[in-house]
């Protein structure tokens, strides 16, 4: 059994990672967690039997004790990933990174020495597309020549009016200057999965969008400061009542406040960000953006990443010499359009994993290998390097930033 220490007890840390290891306690055990929110520190250390002496309120008190795990999982904010894990590495702990694993470009360069200074170590980031049974089929259909040689890619992040207020205009991810830009910030993985799919290296970027929808000048006639005084709370879309108060138990009102009840969001939606109109907050990302690229073995890929659809989603075109590949991950299907065929193959990839919710089987998928991962080393075999170790990861990171670079600049960026 291996042996696991968490470090951010947060949305992902707690809800995904310490979830999943408390349904896989016969491979994994988690058995210290560093966390600043108390109630979301004792919540774990309760599910998981964790005794006082293992809880800490910061990550740098866990991590000045002698070794106490195996590995340690990082869910912390985008800014605090390169110390701890500089620190993690030091103390002798394999790792992994919710992503971005950076959002400093500046720090990309100092991931990969470390990667190479430690190699017996597992150090991955949580780039989870690439775990997906939909993803998966699709590349293997790629690899198998089933459209002839790959020419060009359309993908489409559908992030969802109510995520876009939620995350990106009322929560954490905002700023861009605080935190990441929203390419890097949402959809680095993206990236990542554009880069896994075309077999090949990025070689130019452009990149167009900007925040054009949730500014003052948008805002409705006599909106107030707070959806809960506002006369437009019942017909705004983004309503902070409409979107926090359907399920005071389930994401994103368990976000906003630690009393998942209609009283708790209620308070919360009266005293915190999460309550502001969305027309009326300091956010400055963007909320679309359209990124164009090429990669060295000439394939060309379109990336569409927009706040206005009415569903959280991802969807695909790949665009083949013998045929095509149209893909939905939301309802796990793939066609496959076979030139001179009429009726495209129908694929339906793993029947109970469809929709966003744990990444349509991502998030299942990377924790299963890293365990895997974990157990071969405890057992005197080589560490094997996870299909997102930190050094297949930077690439997506750098062209992450390479497409803001390019959208702020109006400049085609060479990599």
């Amino acid at each position: 059994m291996v042996k696991i220490a968490l470090i951010g007890a947060g949305q992902r840390g707690y809800y995904v990672y310490s979830e999943y290891i408390s349904r896989h306690a016969k491979e994994a055990k988690l058995v210290a967690v560093a966390e600043p929110n108390a109630v979301r520190r004792e919540a774990a250390a309760l599910r998981h039997g964790i005794s006082p002496s293992m809880q800490f309120a910061d990550w740098r008190e866990l991590l000045e004790q002698d070794k106490l795990a195996d590995a340690v999982i990082i869910a912390t904010n985008d800014d605090m990933h390169y110390k701890v894990i500089e620190k993690a590495l030091e103390k002798g702990y394999h790792i992994l990174v919710e992503k971005p694993m950076t959002n400093k470009e500046s720090e990309i360069i100092a991931m990969e020495q470390l990667a190479v200074k430690y190699p017996d170590r597992i150090f991955a980031v949580a780039h989870v597309l690439r775990y997906t049974p939909f993803f998966r089929t699709i590349k293997q259909l790629l690899d198998e020549g089933g459209i002839g040689e790959l020419i060009s890619i359309q993908h489409n992040e559908n992030i969802g009016y109510y995520h876009m207020a939620h995350s990106f205009v009322r929560g954490n991810w905002r700023d861009s200057s605080v935190t990441s830009p929203l390419i890097l910030a949402k959809s680095c993985h993206d990236m990542d999965i554009l880069l896994y799919l075309a077999g090949s290296h990025y070689k130019k970027i452009a990149s167009f969008g900007s925040l054009k929808h949730f500014c003052r000048d948008k805002m409705p006639e006599d909106a107030k400061e707070r959806c809960v005084e506002c006369k437009w709370q019942n017909s705004c879309p983004y309503s902070a009542l409409t979107i926090y108060m359907r399920d005071p138990k389930e994401w994103p009102a368990n976000i906003i406040t630690e009393e998942h009840t209609k009283e708790g969001v209620q308070k919360a939606l009266e005293e915190t960000d999460y309550g502001r109109c969305v027309y009326r907050h300091d956010n400055n990302v963007v909320d679309h953006q359209v990124t164009i690229m090429e990669f060295t073995n000439g394939v060309t890929a379109t990336f569409n990443l927009s706040g206005f659809t009415h569903s959280i989603s991802r969807t695909i075109k790949l665009m083949g010499s013998k045929g095509e590949i149209r893909g939905d991950m939301e309802r796990n299907q793939v066609e496959v359009y076979h030139f001179g065929k009429e009726e495209p193959e129908m694929i339906r990839t793993v029947p109970g994993q469809e929709g966003h919710v744990g990444h349509g089987g991502g998030d299942e998928g990377l924790m299963d290998e890293f365990i895997a991962a974990l157990e071969d080393v405890m057992d005197g075999k080589t560490a094997k390097e996870m299909k997102t170790s930190v050094l297949i990861s930077t690439e997506s990171h750098r062209a992450a930033f390479a497409a803001e670079r390019a959208r702020v600049e109006g400049n085609v960026i060479f990599l």
